[in-house]
């Protein structure tokens, strides 16, 4: 009798004891030992866990990234452009030496990736001559890393965003797909920048609502009775500088509470009050290079440009970014600079 035949599952489809006790009858018939028909059913039951474990191991590879970003298409397409355009492919390097891979370019389109026709705005970043990419299964060649971003929309306020990347080796034009690292990571760059962008509408909007309360603060000295205008005149050149230096502590322009120098007990001279207001300046004040740089809608170099500054400009510091700085102007307009395109206070 075939051993198949004496390992044959019950109708029940379970191995209940009565179904044991048959099955050790029928192996006596048969002749066959009872310790091999164990050995065959642990390696039953075992081969099936390490299938399922190759299997989830293989469609760990090549499945991209699908996200709702619950911003609005527009937004998010600004947003994404400029990061096409960045030259940086973030989540994987080359001999284990950069942090990321640069000389990346923005396309159109690219050959590496089948053309796109389920509809939206498509984006590609590609870099050619790529060594040996990590975190592409079984790289180890020198060929084109490329990464697709794909906008579609989902209602008004949201966006379904799709980033996938890939290595094809140059000379045997072999396909070697992404474990995921690259396109979590090129999220985190979009949304962190977008993030940015909303963190700029809420100063915004806070701004304003303080630039509505001032006349009534300025008003509330005069009600406190005689010698209370004197005051107010030394001590408001104080009272912007000290709020701005307050609101962008935590970005790191002026991170150190101890270096603000708290006024003495005592009425100080007007020339110290002076130097306080100065050094706040410095803190959270910068100016335009030359020749001028444009003031930006959102902190990408492809946003809109609200207006041209001229050189010397100076401008209000509210949000700091490792690259862009969210400034007020003068005349209490809000947008984005550049780092580059300013500079510290004489």
């Amino acid at each position: 009798m075939a051993l198949s035949q004496l390992l044959k599952k019950p109708a029940a489809g379970t191995l209940v004891p009565g179904n044991v006790k048959g099955l050790r009858r029928r192996v006596r018939r048969a002749g066959v030992s009872p310790r091999f028909v164990w050995a065959a059913l642990v390696l039953l039951f075992s081969a099936a866990p390490l299938a399922q474990a190759r299997e989830k191991e293989k469609l760990a590879y090549g499945e991209g990234l699908i996200v709702n970003v619950p911003y609005p298409e527009a937004e998010v397409e600004q947003v994404v452009q400029d990061v096409a355009q960045n030259g940086i492919i973030r989540g994987t390097k080359e001999y284990n030496k950069d942090e990321n891979i640069g000389g990346a370019k923005a396309a159109d389109s690219t050959r590496v990736f089948p053309p796109w026709t389920e509809g939206g705005r498509v984006f590609y970043k590609v870099r050619l001559q790529a060594l040996d990419p990590r975190n592409f299964k079984d790289s180890g060649d020198v060929g084109t890393l490329a990464v697709r971003y794909v906008l579609q929309p989902q209602g008004e306020k949201n966006t379904v965003l799709r980033i996938n990347a890939v290595f094809v080796e140059d000379f045997r034009r072999t396909v070697h797909a992404s474990n995921g690292s690259v396109e979590s990571s090129e999220y985190k760059d979009i949304r962190d920048h977008l993030d940015a962008i909303d963190l700029m509408k809420q100063q915004a909007a806070e701004a304003e609502k303080e630039r509505q309360q001032q006349p009534l603060k300025k008003q509330s000295p005069v009600m406190n009775g005689e010698g209370a205008p004197t005051a107010a005149r030394v001590v408001q050149p104080t009272a912007q500088p000290a709020a701005a230096a307050a609101m962008v502590a935590h970005d790191g322009v002026a991170s150190d509470a101890s270096a603000v120098k708290q006024p003495p007990s005592e009425a100080a001279p007007v020339q110290t009050l002076e130097q306080q207001v100065q050094d706040l300046r410095r803190q959270v004040e910068r100016l335009v290079k030359a020749p001028g740089a444009p003031l930006k809608s959102a902190p990408f170099h492809t946003a809109t440009t609200l207006s041209p500054l001229p050189t010397g400009t100076e401008v209000l510091i509210l949000i700091s970014t490792p690259y862009w700085y969210g400034v007020e102007t003068r005349a209490g307009q809000h947008g984005w600079m550049s780092r580059d395109d300013l500079e510290l206070l004489p």
